[in-house]
């Protein structure tokens, strides 16, 4: 799936990386804590998330995050959004929840990190 594929399936706001759409995407993952991030997270993921800081980035930039997306309408500050054009690395901003975002996702072609169905 492409990052533009998902801006459209989650109604999102692009933040950084307009020019980054194109990019496939291979798998999905949720999470607020950036320790399961480091432990599950894999190369060209998609990583949903309510947590809007820094370390977000960072963290998608060490695991290989190809894309960030901000769920329950959590704008990040200006501060993130320049390290985020810094790194290359897309970031959406939607007003679904964690759940619903996951759902919408799956629902449309893209699994989880185990590949699962």
């Amino acid at each position: 799936m492409r990052i533009e594929e998902i801006r459209d399936i989650l109604k999102a706001e692009v933040l950084a990386g307009e020019d980054l759409m194109d990019r496939s995407v291979a798998a999905a993952g949720g999470a607020d804590l950036m320790n399961d991030v480091l432990a599950a997270a894999s190369e060209g993921a998609v990583l949903l998330t309510g947590l809007t800081t820094e370390k977000v980035l960072r963290t998608a930039k060490i695991t290989g995050v190809v894309v960030i997306v901000f769920v329950r309408g959590k704008r990040p500050k200006k501060a993130v959004i320049e390290l985020a054009d810094a790194y290359q690395m897309p970031l959406l901003l939607t007003d679904c929840s964690l759940f619903v975002a996951s759902g919408r996702l799956y629902m449309n072609g893209l699994r989880g990190l185990d590949g699962s169905w």
